[in-house]
């Protein structure tokens, strides 16, 4: 148990000697993990993280979140190349609720212990004096997000300096024996281990896990480069994004998403597989099977799914541009004019290569654009 604990999924353990020997204890380890709620939607990313803190949670050990709504106000510059923008309290707080919501998918949160990280920063403001000595400004330098940006001449601000010591001074607050983070996080979590050990306190343990690659197979799955799986999209959707990722990254997702071991050879099998697992995972038992049979039914044999969205126009006749960015099936009239040009738009089952052509809707309509969206276009 403790092999595939600290083995499965795991790029880094710091110490693992000395986890392992409390993992033999049977003592209830608090296990320490921070979010900040930048956005509102989790994707398959964000749960690598979480399925390893749900096997800590399965032998009883406290799992603590920490609402990071101080801190998001200042935005971790983790893998950034420029300073980010800060977020309105209102905008936090929305996310956060959200994130409570989706994280509910995978851990018991009613055993969790929650915290805001505006408790201590708040209502604490000397707490910026009691670490900053304790750090010194050429160690801060010396995570690789900083010193990149040096050297390329991008300024980092002094809010963003203090980051690290402010995750930190987290895991004072709630006592961490072990954090749990992604290999960007390394610095951070460490930094806690520093400001434990200058101010006497056993040293936390720290965990990393891999980076979660998106759809496209290079960047880090991500909704602002749009190569991500949402754990709330709709099962078919999602199924439709697990037999888009390259083959090279099959391994991978059975690794990091599933605690399921690739038994198939065959790279379109196995994703049919790996999709039916994940899909059960976010959307319930028998669901993933449901998604597999209509992935079939559409993609392979050509068939039109069994739910499709009905949209009612007024009028009659529509140019084939506006009737795509009417019916929301793309965002604009350039964007509509690229899928045309690029073969993505069929009517009825024809592809539509005319960017100028006038569509009669007399008569039922079934639009399709790309391999995943359809829309029927009723009188």
């Amino acid at each position: 148990m403790i092999n595939n604990l600290l083995g499965r999924g795991v790029a880094e353990v710091l110490i693992k000697e000395e986890l392992e020997k409390e993992l033999k204890t049977g003592k209830q380890l608090r296990i320490k993990f921070g979010v900040d709620p930048t956005a509102q939607d989790l994707h398959l990313g964000h749960m690598v993280v979480l399925r390893k803190l749900k096997q800590f949670q399965d032998l009883s050990h406290k799992i603590v979140l920490i609402i990071g709504d101080y801190t998001a106000r200042i935005g971790d510059p983790s893998g950034k190349s420029k300073t980010r923008p800060m977020l309105t309290e209102a905008e936090i707080e929305t996310n956060a609720q959200t994130y409570i919501n989706q994280i509910g998918k995978v851990l018991d949160i009613s055993k969790i212990e929650i915290h805001k990280n505006s408790e201590w920063f708040a209502k604490n403001q000397t707490w910026a004096l009691e670490v900053s000595g304790m750090f010194s400004v050429q160690r801060l330098l010396e995570r690789d997000d900083f010193s990149k940006r040096l050297n390329s001449g991008v300024e980092i601000t002094l809010r963003e300096l203090l980051y690290p010591t402010m995750q930190a001074y987290d895991s004072i607050q709630i006592k961490s024996d072990v954090e749990i983070g992604g290999t960007d996080q390394k610095f951070n979590m460490l930094a806690g281990r520093d400001l434990q050990r200058h101010l006497g306190l056993k040293e936390q343990s720290v965990i990393t896990v891999p980076i979660l690659r998106g759809l496209d197979g290079v960047n880090k799955m991500s909704k602002s480069l749009n190569n991500y799986i949402g754990i709330t999209e709709d099962a078919n959707i999602m199924f439709g994004k697990v037999m888009s990722i390259p083959d090279e990254l099959i391994d991978e997702y059975y690794t990091l998403c599933t605690d399921a071991t690739r038994a198939i050879a065959d790279p379109r099998e196995a994703k049919l597989e790996l999709g039916k697992v994940i899909i059960d995972i976010y959307h319930g038992a028998g669901a993933g099977e449901v998604a597999q049979k209509e992935f079939i039914k559409v993609f392979s044999q050509k068939g039109t799914p069994s739910e499709v969205q009905n949209v009612k126009l007024k009028m009659k006749n529509i140019n084939l541009v506006d009737l795509l960015v009417e019916t929301k099936m793309a965002p604009s009239k350039s964007e509509a004019r690229r899928l045309i040009k690029q073969g993505a738009v069929k009517i009825d089952d024809i592809k539509q290569t005319d960017s100028e052509a006038e569509i009669n809707l007399t008569e039922e309509k079934m639009l399709q654009v790309g391999p995943r969206k359809f829309l029927r276009v009723i009188k």
